[in-house]
């Protein structure tokens, strides 16, 4: 049979089978588009967000815990964004160090106290500032005293089941039905 013929003996349709090829060629490209252009702007928003460490002032708090938590995650005031984490090392005491990053405009007093919050029950992780009294501002490269550390969830969930076992493992106290 002639190559260039089809089954019924007609020519082949080839310009359905370029539109099919085109249609693809194109659906692919507009993926290909597409995560691109998220890609770049998660880039330029991520550059953005280091570019502004430049108008932050650099803070530090020490936890006992700081589970779950990363570089990069936000602080916050009173639910406002005003920076990020921006390092966590370990201190010869064995504490955790943060390296907070928080923005030029936030003045906060120095009896600020500094904790690490869930989003939820399995949520992110973020730093909590809870500006104090104090009329004294903290500075570049203070250290943020008052903490409270990361709440591991696994261990409060140990910590609820002991106290129901323990519950209902206690005798109750029988009541006389005659009793008022």
């Amino acid at each position: 049979m002639d190559a260039g013929l089809s089954p019924a003996g007609g020519v082949a349709d080839e310009s359905r089978l370029t539109r099919e090829e085109l249609r693809s060629f194109l659906v692919g490209l507009v993926t290909v588009a597409a995560v691109g252009s998220m890609l770049l702007f998660s880039y330029v928003g991520t550059r953005m967000r280091h570019a502004s460490a430049a108008d932050s002032t650099r803070l530090y708090a020490a936890f006992n815990r700081v589970d779950g938590l990363a570089v990069g995650d936000e602080v916050q005031v009173a639910g406002v964004p005003v920076g990020r984490v921006a390092a966590m090392t370990l201190e010869p005491n064995h504490r955790a160090r943060l390296t907070l990053l928080v923005d030029d405009d936030v003045l906060l007093p120095t009896d600020t106290s500094a904790a690490i919050h869930t989003d939820g029950l399995f949520g992110r992780k973020f730093v909590v500032l809870q500006p104090g009294g104090d009329e004294a501002t903290l500075k570049a490269d203070d250290v943020i005293t008052f903490t409270q550390d990361a709440l591991v969830v696994s261990e409060l969930l140990d910590l609820i089941i002991a106290e129901g076992r323990a519950q209902r493992s206690s005798p109750q106290p029988q009541t006389d039905p005659t009793m008022p």
